[in-house]
């Protein structure tokens, strides 16, 4: 009977000690420069910085600009994306490759999973997003490229904290929207549509709403 009951015993250690999962080690490699191709023909490349990002000495992406650590499990990042660009009536034998700017992607360290960040209008070439806490915000645009949004969006959230219309996009020239700026205690984030047009908006829980000392017009 003691053999068994020993057995029994390593087998219940080792069930239990398999249960309790090891924390995934989230890293990023050396940052190299790569072209990205810009403008509405795509016409004008421009040299931007990225670096792989391994989860478990394993590559699973490429990154573009700095993480947001949301908490010691999570954070966030945008992606980088390498794309076949080469044409069906062009030899297959030389493909031809792209890098286009992704959306966000959130990673936890508990599980190692990578999954997109839900950031409804978000453009991956013309937004830019700042966090604070899991809270993000950035200038969206619409489907038809025609309307510019003031939007906060809360992590693990479907619809946005605020969706907000902040004027019209003129068909000759890219949206005028500065990186929001956020602050503390009261959570405010403050959108720059124009250099003498800014909108603040409070932040509280699950909801946004401008305040009372908003300069301009929305």
């Amino acid at each position: 009977m003691r053999p068994l009951l020993r057995i029994l015993i390593t087998a219940i250690l080792v069930s239990t000690s398999s249960a309790v999962s090891k924390p995934h080690v989230i890293t990023f490699g050396r940052w190299m420069t790569v072209k990205l191709l810009s403008g509405p023909n795509e016409d004008q490349p421009v040299e931007i910085k990225i670096r792989p990002l391994y989860v478990d000495a394993g590559l699973k992406a490429y990154s573009f600009g700095t993480p947001h650590e949301i908490s010691d499990r999570l954070l966030v990042v945008q992606r980088m994306i390498r794309v076949n660009d080469t044409l069906p009536s062009e030899t297959q034998a030389a493909l031809r490759w792209i890098w286009q700017s992704g959306g966000w992607i959130v990673l936890d360290r508990g599980t190692g999973h990578i999954a997109p960040a839900n950031l409804p209008e978000f453009d991956s070439e013309l937004s830019v997003a700042t966090w604070y806490r899991d809270y993000v915000a950035y200038c969206g645009i619409s489907q038809d490229g025609r309307k510019l949004y003031a939007i906060v969006m809360q992590l693990g959230r479907r619809k946005p904290l605020l969706k907000k219309s902040i004027g019209d996009i003129d068909e000759q020239n890219s949206p005028e929207c500065s990186p929001p700026a956020w602050q503390r205690q009261p959570t405010r984030v403050t959108f720059a549509v124009k250099p003498d047009q800014k909108i603040t908006y409070a932040v509280r829980g699950t909801a946004a709403e401008l305040t009372d000392d908003e300069e301009g017009t929305d």
